[in-house]
């Protein structure tokens, strides 16, 4: 199949301005990390979701994708975790087209595989952006998870994170491996979703609720009533989904199971309903209905905003891009600043592990620092 233009101008779209919002936009804000974590975060979350703009402007302005949003909403602000099925690899990037509308870009973080941490520009962005990447081995994620959440419970910032229970996208393969777990465990068989994984969303639900940073969790089904981009290798190839249809039920705090027993129950009844929703939506109509019953919030941007929002993201980015190439054509010390960069992004990443790790040892030094000046002060006394 040959490529498609449109496709490359998608792809290679969001890499120059990835690569380049990294090295001009991120780069300079990286020794903030330094001096003030806090106020690190607070700029690079703003300035990372600027970019998280551009993928909405692109699939909704240029590709005409359709999107379609039922069921519950977000309460701006709010902190949660969002669980949704896995049904492709493009699914967090979707994401956003209803996040733009129903929260605030700069609160989300993602769970992913830890080899995205290494793709200049996306990666790079992603530690900045503070991401939670994983290995996917539950002895060796659990203690850097951990980490990361208490951060984020210390640092009070509102978060909403993103996580996949089933841990890969939707396929034959991964259906079949589903289709042992369930036979193994006494399970149905699903055709739409796979069996999640509840013991790391278990783990997150527990830990948030005791740093006092968890407002709700978040289940979002998502369903692409034809031409489904299972990999990135199909936008290459111009396959864009015609429509993204999600089904948003918000599940407060406090009305969560207490054990882990019954978190993971919950989680698992979650998934049968999915299974069922998506039956029923393939089967039928191919849309949602909202849940009889069920209070609707309306989106926290009006249509005008969001419109407004998608159009300013699509010129900015485009033009910083061929800004960034013509200095880099016309002025030699641009080109030397590029390069330390990329090389300070990549050496860091080998001898630190990743910027999100930096930021975090550069907190425990500063809260250090806070908790021992009354010490100190009081023995001068």
């Amino acid at each position: 199949m040959a490529v498609s233009a449109r496709g490359l101008y998608f792809v290679t779209t969001l890499f120059l301005t990835s690569f380049f919002g990294s090295v001009f936009m991120l780069g300079p804000v990286l020794p903030l990390m330094l001096l003030s974590p806090a106020w690190y975060r607070w700029l690079t979350d703003r300035i990372v979701a600027t970019w998280l703009t551009l993928p909405v402007a692109l699939l909704e302005l240029v590709f005409g994708v359709k999107v379609v949003i039922t069921g519950d909403g977000f309460i701006p602000g709010e902190r949660s975790v969002i669980v949704m099925n896995h049904r492709t690899r493009l699914d967090w990037m979707f994401l956003w087209c209803c996040l733009l509308r129903y929260s605030y870009l700069r609160l989300e973080k993602i769970c992913l595989k830890a080899a995205l941490k290494a793709v200049p520009g996306f990666g790079w962005a992603m530690q900045v952006a503070c991401f939670v990447f994983i290995q996917r081995r539950w002895e060796q994620d659990r203690r850097h998870l951990g980490d990361m959440l208490d951060y984020f419970c210390a640092i009070r910032e509102p978060l909403q994170l993103l996580i996949f229970p089933e841990g890969t996208d939707l396929t034959e393969n991964t259906r079949a491996r589903s289709d042992d777990f369930a036979e193994k465990n006494g399970l149905p068989r699903y055709e739409y979703v796979l069996h999640p994984r509840t013991t790391g969303f278990t783990f997150i639900v527990d830990t948030l609720r005791k740093g006092d940073n968890l407002d709700a969790v978040h289940d979002i089904t998502v369903a692409y009533p034809e031409n489904i981009p299972q990999t990135e290798r199909h936008l290459i190839l111009g396959q864009f989904p015609q429509e993204i249809h999600f089904h948003v039920q918000r599940y407060p705090a406090s009305e969560l199971p207490d054990s882990a027993e019954q978190l993971q129950a919950w989680c698992q009844a979650r998934w049968a309903e999915k299974e069922q929703r998506l039956r029923d939506f393939y089967m039928g109509a191919r849309r949602f209905d909202a849940a009889p019953g069920v209070s609707r919030v309306p989106p926290c941007k009006t249509a005008a905003r969001v419109l407004l929002i998608k159009a300013a993201s699509l010129l900015y980015w485009n033009a910083f891009v061929g800004l960034c190439c013509v200095g880099l054509w016309l002025w030699p010390p641009l080109r030397i600043y590029l390069l330390l960069v990329a090389l300070f992004f990549i050496g860091q990443q080998r001898a630190l592990g990743g910027l999100e790790l930096l930021e975090m040892a550069c907190h425990r030094h500063w809260s250090s620092e806070a908790g021992l000046r009354p010490v100190a002060a009081g023995k001068e006394d």
